[in-house]
């Protein structure tokens, strides 16, 4: 099967590629493996020098990049253009952090010697990379893997194989030598066999629950290092006490941010009785009058979902959920046309077994809940398989504590929305995943923390 790149506004195909087969794979592998051994004994301002080189490419040509994400997988020219910068900002903060992450922690010195944890490289990263943030997924887990000395190997999705390829490009102008970024052109099929090659030493997936379970049993199975960052059906509680004016402008930008196809998006709205009424007509209102279009336009706010087989998915979850009982309040069919459209959808009265309740939805589809106080509010925000961020409102500050504490999730955002920030660790609870990118804690998921004790030396 040729691996193809797609316009998902108007359906044209834009290039085709031949996955790469056995041989060239190989000689991608072995050039890894001989890349890892003088990468990661370079000293590490010359790596950080590296990856902040990178830094300054993606925010000169983010344009550029930007318009590639955006005919590649539908994103806003805006979005497109920021996620480029937001790549930027990551490559910086480890260039100017990586020495202090990097640096051992003495535990006990003494005129003969010391003790000390130490962090160093594991090898050849393999990162399996999603297409809804082409860019930003694979930076955050490079910026970090290399300045630590690690080198990568990357199989992005196969619907944004150009932005795959720039990526690859990008490090190769930053200076990085043969082997220390590539790109790998392969199908799915392919990754098994590339988690056991013993060359890898670490793999990294942002994905569905499905391709996590995969690749963290095949990764398992070979006793590698595994990060997964999986899905998310993200609660959005609004309570008694919430600013509603804010609660409602929030709520909108949280649920089709990347027109709706992000794993942190607000998906499950979730209101408190006495204000649920004005909540859903404002809400809904908003969702209705968002205007739907070419993602190249400044204009548009809602583009279209990035392949024809997610936007089919979309329309069956909401069928679905309204054959079970939901209620539309606008929205809620695909656009005619060329594309892949789907109208920004706001449900109701929805069953706790719809898909809408159950599952996470890819695209602009928000569920509404009514629950009489916090007490049911965090009793449903849980009761979802995942846990990967949660937003709350309320202007009480014992409340606020509370959700803080009893919310399940690797992130918690209080009158704010759900969004990623290189300064704090990334990553979800339950079946969305485990290990965490992003931060401090980012780097060091892969590296050797080692024990090194040191006595009996002479002056």
């Amino acid at each position: 099967m040729r691996i193809e790149s797609v316009n998902p506004a108007t359906g044209e195909r834009l290039r085709t590629f031949d996955p790469e087969r056995a041989p060239a794979v190989e000689a991608k592998l072995a050039r890894a493996a001989a890349a890892f051994r003088t990468w990661s004994r370079r000293p590490l301002s010359e790596r950080a020098e590296i990856v902040a080189r990178a830094g300054e490419i993606l925010e000169n040509d983010r344009h550029a990049f930007g318009r590639l994400m955006t005919l590649e997988m539908g994103k806003l020219v805006g979005a497109a253009a920021d996620e480029a910068a937001k790549c930027a900002t990551a490559c910086r903060y480890y260039a100017e952090h990586g020495e202090e992450f990097m640096r051992p922690e003495i535990v006990a010195a003494s005129a003969d010697g010391r003790d000390a944890i130490c962090f160093e490289p594991l090898g050849v990263v393999l990162a399996v990379m999603p297409w809804n943030f082409p860019f930003w997924q694979v930076i955050r887990f490079a910026a970090p893997a290399l300045v630590a000395g690690n080198v990568g190997l990357l199989k992005h999705a196969s619907n944004v194989p150009q932005c795959a390829l720039a990526l690859e490009d990008l490090f190769r102008r930053a200076g990085a030598t043969e082997g220390v970024f590539q790109t790998l052109l392969i199908g799915s099929e392919q990754v098994a066999a590339l988690i056991a090659d013993d060359r890898v030493a670490a793999v990294t997936v942002t994905g569905s629950e499905a391709a996590g379970r995969a690749i963290g049993a095949a990764a398992g199975a070979h006793l590698k290092k595994s990060v997964l960052e999986l899905g998310g059906s993200d609660p959005f509680l609004v309570l008694q006490s919430a600013d509603l004016d804010r609660a409602v402008e929030m709520a909108v930008k949280a649920r089709i941010v990347n027109t709706g196809q992000s794993c942190i998006a607000a998906k499950r709205f979730i209101v408190a009785d006495t204000v649920y009424d004005r909540f859903a007509a404002a809400f809904t209102a908003a969702m209705g009058a968002l205007v739907v279009g070419d993602p190249s336009d400044p204009k548009t706010q809602i583009g279209p979902l990035a392949t024809a087989a997610i936007r089919d998915g979309v329309a069956e979850q909401v069928a679905r959920s309204v054959a079970a009982g939901a209620r539309v309040l606008t929205g809620g069919r695909a656009l005619e046309g060329p594309g892949h459209y789907y109208l920004p959808t706001v449900l109701c009265d929805v069953p706790p077994t719809a898909p809408a309740a159950r599952d996470e939805v890819f695209g602009p589809v928000a569920a509404l809940f009514r629950v009489a106080g916090i007490d049911e509010a965090i009793a449903l925000a849980n009761a979802t398989p995942f846990g990967l961020g949660a937003a709350a409102f309320t202007r009480e500050r014992g409340e606020a504590d509370r959700l803080s504490r009893e919310l399940e999730a690797g992130s918690v955002f209080i009158n704010g929305m759900v969004a990623s920030d290189v300064r704090f660790p990334f990553g979800g609870v339950k079946r969305s995943g485990h290990g965490r990118e992003l931060s401090l804690y980012g780097l060091r998921e892969f590296v050797n923390v080692k024990t090194v004790r040191m006595t009996g030396l002479s002056a």
